[in-house]
C-alpha cells in the first residue's frame, strides 16, 4: 500500500492470481535463464489518474515473476481521436520491468490491473480509468494480432516516447530504432510534463 491510498480504503488490485497465469509463470521460470525486460506504458483519464497510475504500478509488481525497475515522471496529454475538451485529459507514463512471464501472460496480467480499476472497453478512444500497453518486451518483433511487438502505434506517440525517454535515454524500439531520434520526428503537442507530480518505485 503506498502512501497514495487512504486508510480505510481496499485495493482494487488485490485480487488472486487467476492459475493460468500461475502455471505459465512456472513454466516460464524453467525455460528461461536470465528474466526479459518489458516496457510498459500507463494512461488514466477518470477518477483519480495519479492514484490510479501508482495503484497499476503496485499491482504490477505484486505479480509473480515481474519485478519493476523503472518509473518514468508523468506527462498530462490531451485524449486522442476526440473532440477537444469532450474528455478530461491523460496522466502518461512508462515503467520498465524484468519479468520471467512470457509475453502472452504479460498481456492476461495487464488485462486483469484493468479491469481491477474498472476498465471498460466499450469505444475506441473513449475515456478509461486505465490503460495498460505492452510497448516492448525483449528485442521481440511478432504481428500477432491478439499482441503485436512492439506496440504498432508507440513510435508515433509522444505520450509513450517522452517518459520512456526520462527513464532510459539509449532506449530503443524494436524494429524502429532509437527512441530519441522517433521522438524527434513527432509533434509533442498536447503531452506536458508534470514536474509537481511523482510515482514511486514500489517499496
Amino acid at each position: 500500500m503506498t502512501a497514495f491510498f487512504t486508510e480505510g480504503h481496499s485495493d482494487p488490485t488485490v485480487q488472486p492470481v487467476p492459475a493460468s497465469v500461475v502455471e505459465q509463470v512456472d513454466a516460464a521460470d524453467t525455460t528461461l535463464h536470465n528474466p526479459q525486460r518489458a516496457v510498459i506504458s500507463l494512461g488514466s483519464n477518470l477518477g483519480n489518474r495519479l492514484e490510479t497510475l501508482q495503484g497499476a504500478i503496485d499491482a504490477l509488481e505484486d505479480t509473480p515473476g515481474v519485478r519493476v525497475k523503472a518509473v518514468s515522471p508523468v506527462y498530462e496529454t490531451a485524449p486522442w481521436g476526440v473532440e477537444p475538451g469532450s474528455q478530461p485529459s491523460y496522466f502518461n507514463a512508462v515503467v520498465v520491468l524484468k519479468t520471467t512471464l512470457p509475453p502472452s501472460s504479460l498481456l492476461e496480467r495487464a488485462h486483469a490491473v484493468e479491469e481491477a480499476f474498472h476498465r471498460v472497453r466499450e469505444e475506441r478512444w473513449g475515456a478509461r480509468t486505465l490503460d495498460v500497453d505492452i510497448v516492448a518486451y525483449a528485442d521481440v518483433v511478432d504481428g500477432d494480432p491478439r499482441l503485436t511487438l512492439p506496440h504498432p502505434r508507440a513510435h508515433e506517440r509522444a505520450f509513450v516516447l517522452a517518459p520512456w525517454l526520462d527513464v532510459e535515454p539509449e532506449a530503443e524500439l524494436p524494429g524502429r530504432g532509437p527512441v530519441a531520434a522517433l521522438l524527434d520526428t513527432i509533434t509533442r503537442e498536447g503531452v506536458t510534463a508534470r514536474q509537481d507530480l511523482e510515482l514511486h518505485l514500489p517499496a
